[in-house]
């Protein structure tokens, strides 16, 4: 990682993004400041993962997007950015790639695609793989490994350039449960020394609420929420209400909508 930053890692100011049917982000604008750990919540069709997308340069939005001081079309450094997505539950099982191979991949955005493979680059591998536990398994084929395996190998491919941003959409979907709490863990583990910054989408922030020091909500595309997690879980009736579809009384309990 980079020296300390004082600038926002991400500033977002009036993102709007439509489909050809539908407005699907509408005015969203905050910031992510080194250190934060971002929950991204909402319904299913919130904005969630077009919002990453934007992040991320796949889609072209309206509005301002700026990473790391520099606006979006500028920056190049994004080596200083990794991305860990729903591999576990689309990941070929058939393609003959080892663990080791994989995480390599994961150089390419700062050296190059064409660029020979250092010993500085094996150790990085190795360090990486390590520290998810998964060294061990270095030649294994990905297919052979479990869901929460293979998840923990994409996550080594995302710490290999040590990044200052990590961001995460739904990275949990399609691993078995009991592989879950031990991906968190993780999480919390590269997390401890509250230098780099995490974004993550999620449906269960109850289950990272430990993790979360802030977290955006998405309503239909608007930003229905942005605070603290401790202001999260004391929000009042009325903002519960406008957050979340459900009938009758309700309010948040350990990190639950309950009526």
């Amino acid at each position: 990682m980079t020296e300390p930053i004082t600038e926002p890692i991400i500033e977002i100011k009036q993102l709007t993004y439509d489909y050809p049917d539908r407005r699907v982000l509408n005015e969203v604008t905050f910031n992510v400041q080194q250190g934060q750990f971002l929950a991204i919540v909402g319904e299913n069709g919130s904005g969630k993962s077009t919002l990453i997308k934007c992040m991320l340069g796949l889609l072209k939005p309206k509005g301002t997007i700026r990473l790391f001081g520099q606006d979006q079309a500028a920056f190049s450094d994004w080596w200083r950015i990794s991305y860990v997505s729903q591999k576990a539950a689309s990941f070929n099982s058939g393609f003959p790639v080892t663990v080791a191979e994989v995480v390599e991949m994961g150089l390419y955005a700062k050296k190059g695609l064409f660029r020979r493979v250092t010993k500085q680059d094996r150790q990085k591998v190795r360090t990486a793989l390590e520290t998810v536990g998964m060294w061990d398994r270095r030649d294994s084929k990905v297919g052979d490994l479990s869901g929460g395996q293979q998840q923990r190998v994409f996550i080594a491919r995302a710490l290999v350039n040590d990044p200052d941003l990590m961001i995460l959409d739904e990275p949990t979907v399609g691993v078995d449960q009991r592989y879950v709490k031990e991906f968190y863990e993780i999480l919390e583990e590269l997390r401890r020394d509250n230098k780099r910054t995490f974004v993550l989408v999620t449906h269960d922030i109850h289950f990272v609420s430990k993790l979360v020091t802030d977290v955006i909500h998405l309503v239909d595309g608007r930003l229905g929420c942005n605070c603290g997690i401790k202001e999260y879980w004391e929000l009042d009736e009325q903002t519960i209400r406008s957050l979340y579809p459900v009938p009758g009384r309700v309010l948040i309990h350990e990190g639950e909508v309950v009526q």
